[in-house]
């Protein structure tokens, strides 16, 4: 967290979501996520650092809404985060988030912005960390279950920082499947969508999961990894 130092008779800025898509657009989404996993480095190196608290959570039967603080003495920040895997049967997003980042010496707040589009790159970004220092060396190729929001994401942060260059799909809903590949068409990357999740872990050497539904909790069995390759799990 870098230190800000705001007048209080200064508005706080707001990134909207528009604004958020337009400057990882202008920038560059891989080097973008390049920049968030050695931020992140950044920040487990200094681990001690923060003072890190439990995450509230309040769960409902349709899904469960979030907050996540986390300060380093200087600067303070918040998430809300909900995740309702039902929305997408209300023709809503499954998440929704925002954050805010707060001076610790006043108290003030000094920006509020949008945390959809930074969600996706953050997860994709650790994941991308977890695979720069775990992954069998030279992996080429990824297994993506679940192929949600969160798919093209993770398959451009593994591509601009471990270097992969397949990616094996594979989603209960095919139609996630073929999104992902429609928007990855012009990433450079060779796409193969699966029928199976065994189909499209064989020959991996990263899988990752990105699942939402509770219901679906059993993914992967243990005979369907073997040693040399790199399971990551996130649950939406």
């Amino acid at each position: 967290m870098s230190k800000f130092i705001v007048s209080q008779k200064q508005g706080v800025p707001f990134v909207s979501v528009q604004a958020m898509a337009e400057i990882i657009s202008n920038y560059g989404i891989e080097q973008t996520i390049k920049e968030l996993v050695d931020a992140l480095e950044q920040d487990f190196s200094r681990w001690d650092s923060f003072e890190k608290s439990s995450r509230f959570a309040s769960h409902s039967k349709d899904g469960v809404i979030e907050l996540m603080p986390v300060s380093d003495g200087e600067m303070f920040a918040c998430k809300y985060v909900n995740g309702h895997p039902i929305n997408t049967k209300r023709d809503l997003q499954t998440v929704a988030a925002f954050g805010l980042l707060s001076d610790v010496d006043t108290g003030y707040p000094i920006l509020l912005t949008e945390m959809c589009i930074l969600t996706a790159l953050r997860t994709a970004a650790t994941s991308a960390l977890v695979a720069k220092h775990c992954a069998p060396k030279n992996a080429q190729t990824l297994a993506l279950i679940g192929n949600g929001a969160q798919g093209e994401f993770q398959a451009m942060g593994m591509k601009a920082v471990v270097g992969i260059s397949k990616v094996r799909l594979y989603d209960v809903d095919p139609a996630a499947s073929e999104k992902v590949a429609r928007n990855l068409v012009d990433s450079g990357l060779e796409i193969t969508i699966c029928k199976t999740v065994e189909e499209a872990v064989e020959g991996a050497d990263i899988i990752t999961t990105c699942t939402a539904d509770k219901k679906n909790a059993t993914i992967l069995r243990d005979d369907m990894v073997k040693k040399r390759r790199l399971y990551q799990c996130h649950r939406w």
